[in-house]
């Protein structure tokens, strides 16, 4: 699992429009420098400084032969901060499934009391939760 420092500098890179679009283009494979900026309405020094973001962040990389700089992706980085979002997508489907179940029981528990005839619950007493959390004692 990537370290919070390696995430916080991937997240921050790719908060900008301009170097997502540079990954994205490098999906596709390496490209120069030149081609990379020709798309962008920016001087170069403006956006070398966005490829100095992206590399610093470890999502690409660049090699110098002559007077070319070739751009390449760094996978592994991304494919770390994919396997946090998907740890996080993970954690936050569990939890929404529970709170559904939840919610589900009470609307049956309020269906069966309705069906017998008895008041419903008051409304506290519904949003009560039936378990208390790990880090409260029972």
């Amino acid at each position: 699992m990537p370290n919070q420092q390696t995430l916080d500098h991937v997240f921050r890179a790719l908060a900008d429009p301009t170097r997502r679009a540079v990954i994205e283009r490098l999906v596709l494979g390496p490209a120069t420098v030149s081609e990379l900026a020709a798309p962008s309405s920016m001087a170069l020094p403006s956006f070398l400084q966005h490829l100095a973001v992206l590399e610093r962040s470890g999502l690409v990389r660049s090699d110098k032969a002559g007077r070319v700089r070739t751009v390449r992706l760094e996978t592994k980085t991304l494919e770390r901060a994919e396997g946090w979002m998907s740890t996080q997508r993970r954690l936050w489907t569990s939890r929404l499934d529970q709170l559904d179940a939840y919610v589900k029981s009470l609307d049956r528990e309020e269906r069966s009391a309705a069906s017998r005839g008895a008041p419903a619950a008051p409304r506290a007493a519904r949003r009560a939760r039936p378990h208390p959390r790990k880090d409260e004692k029972a």
